[in-house]
């Protein structure tokens, strides 16, 4: 099993706004589910810093597979623009995932 964490950046004008889109997520974006992420969750700073967390056996494969997926294209276009420094890609091609040094297990 991977635990993997990730960042990205939340404009500071927009984080409420962001904020209610994940009090209301799609249904649909369950898949994330059925293609491996487990124990997702995603903390912001108040300076707009998004702190991402899952689990799984495979992340590239989980990313993969969920990239397939027609919602997670409605949906990363409908939250690209809530980011800084994507450069013209989708969050979930923009993240910047973080190296574990460490686990308490």
């Amino acid at each position: 099993m991977e635990r993997v964490c990730f960042l990205l950046k939340v404009k500071p004008k927009r984080l409420e706004e962001y904020k209610r889109r994940h009090e209301a997520v799609w249904p649909e974006m369950r898949a994330l589910r059925e293609t491996g992420w487990r124990n997702y969750s995603l903390f912001l700073n108040a300076d707009g810093l998004l702190v991402g967390y899952s689990e799984t056996d495979d992340f590239e494969a989980a990313l993969r597979d969920m990239s397939a997926r027609d919602v997670n294209e409605r949906w990363q276009r409908e939250m690209g623009s809530f980011f800084e420094s994507l450069d013209g890609r989708r969050p979930d091609e923009g993240l910047h995932r973080l190296e574990e040094v460490f686990h308490l297990s």
